[in-house]
């Protein structure tokens, strides 16, 4: 498609690796590449065929039940490697494990991660930031890719709420993006959210000028993947890097 043509040929030196991103629904992605498969934020949407020979690395940002459901703890009954990597809020207290039927195997996959902790995985290198919402997002290294999942880390700004809290919320947003500032990342995985009007383009836009970011896909849009045309308007110098997301299921290779 469109989205799959304008972003092939992303490389790193000329390798000949390819990571490849479905869209699954909201801000569920699987990406994938020849080492590892990751699942980011899935509670929705049809999830395909992973990769076949690699492990899979399983991501939830935080509790919300539009990044998390307990379901995705299904994916360990394969004979595949599955790891889970959680957000610190997803709490993995008995109650929980019973209640999401998790039995002690698959709890011993599971890791809470807080922002600024990190985590060895067989090829692939876990970093958490700390999140303007619950949770965290997710900063992984896998073969020569570096791919970013925010979660809810964004720059909330909500007319009529309090102008401190909106203050607040800026002032934190560009402290936990700080950590990222020149960095290169081959794929980032950011909130573009059209409830926020015009001001659901700050967070996007201040974070493609702070990162080196090679390819963005709009997530969080409740469906409204128009509003990536209205961000783009506001904002043409992004175009080349902004990879619209237009339905649930659509594949990208890059």
């Amino acid at each position: 498609d469109a989205g799959s043509r304008r972003s092939r040929g992303l490389r790193h030196g000329g390798e000949a690796e390819v990571m490849r991103a479905v869209f699954l629904d909201h801000s569920g992605f699987l990406v994938e590449s020849d080492s590892a498969a990751l699942l980011f934020d899935w509670w929705k949407g049809e999830l395909p065929a992973v990769k076949p020979g690699v492990p899979l690395y399983v991501f939830a940002s935080h509790v919300h039940p539009d990044h998390f459901d307990p379901r995705i703890f299904a994916l360990d009954g394969t004979d595949r490697d599955v790891q889970f990597v959680l957000g610190h809020d997803i709490k993995l207290s008995p109650r929980n494990l019973s209640r999401w039927g998790l039995s002690p195997k698959t709890a011993e996959k599971c890791r809470n991660l807080r922002g600024g902790q990190s985590l060895a995985l067989p090829g692939a290198d876990v970093e958490a930031l700390s999140s303007t919402d619950e949770g965290e997002a997710f900063l992984v290294t896998v073969d020569c890719w570096t791919v970013f999942h925010a979660g809810d880390l964004n720059w909330w700004h909500w007319e009529g709420e309090d102008k401190a809290w909106n203050n607040n919320m800026a002032a934190n947003f560009k402290k936990y993006t700080e950590p990222l500032r020149g960095r290169r990342l081959d794929l980032a995985m950011l909130p573009l959210d059209p409830r926020l009007g015009e001001a659901g383009f700050w967070g996007p836009a201040y974070f493609l000028e702070t990162a080196d970011v090679r390819r963005f896909l709009p997530m969080h849009q409740w469906g409204d993947f128009a509003f990536t045309r209205k961000f783009l308007e506001k904002h043409p110098a992004f175009t080349d890097r902004t990879v619209p997301v237009e339905r649930a299921g659509q594949v990208f290779e890059f």
